[in-house]
């Protein structure tokens, strides 16, 4: 579906933010990633689309290590370590260059993930995981996280049967996944915004692009980039 002018608009709007799509596996946020990226590019805004982990030659490696199943046994601050040093990456080549030549940056995933899949559900202090954070992300806070939130059961279905390490956990440690996201969105209502991704994809865009427009005017200033060669 070709986007609507006023669609164009509203991504022209958000030119030069960092804004995260997250939420539960089986949660949809990846067809409207896409749909979100193609809109961007036909309104002719600077892009830079990444995946948290993964986006660099060293964080498609970590990548690989953290979804093979053949790594069920990994301990859980291994896990979030090996996801820090991918998003270290992953901000150092990618997001804060894009930031500083004025693009917008969309990425699949970030911080919140880790404070989601290896804080709630898999027991990691948040303390832990926020000072860890602290060298990862060089303090980068994203302007907008998107939370596409569904239960674990209607998320369990939407999932192939070829789950990846962190998809095979179970519903239990997914529900915890789930409230641990809603959390980070109820202590930071500014930041966050939850979308019921339930409904049919049309239904979930149209969503989305109805909260955009509601918060666009809202978002903090933007910020000037240095570079820390500079």
């Amino acid at each position: 579906m070709k986007p609507s002018a006023e669609d164009r608009a509203l991504a022209r709007r958000l030119a030069g933010r960092f804004i995260v799509f997250d939420g539960p596996d089986g949660s949809g946020k990846s067809t409207q990633v896409d749909r979100f990226l193609a809109l961007v590019r036909e309104s002719g805004v600077p892009l830079c689309p990444v995946r948290d982990p993964g986006g660099t030659d060293v964080g498609e490696r970590i990548r690989e290590i953290l979804l093979d199943r053949a790594h069920t046994g990994m301990g859980i601050r291994c896990e979030t370590l090996l996801y820090m040093a991918s998003r270290a990456e992953l901000v150092d080549q990618e997001i804060l260059p894009a930031l500083r030549e004025g693009k917008m940056v969309v990425s699949d995933r970030f911080l919140s993930s880790t404070l989601a899949y290896q804080g709630a559900a898999g027991g990691v202090p948040p303390s832990e995981i926020a000072a860890a954070a602290r060298v990862a992300t060089q303090g980068l806070r994203p302007d907008l996280v998107l939370i596409f939130d569904i239960d674990e059961e209607a998320a369990a279905r939407r999932l192939s049967p070829l789950l990846d390490r962190m998809e095979a956990k179970g519903r239990s440690f997914h529900r915890r996944v789930r409230e641990g996201f809603l959390d980070q969105a109820r202590q930071n209502p500014g930041q966050y915004v939850v979308l019921s991704a339930s409904g049919s994809p049309d239904e979930v865009w149209a969503q989305l692009c109805a909260e955009l427009r509601r918060r666009v005017d809202s978002l903090p200033a933007q910020r000037t980039w240095r570079s820390s060669k500079g």
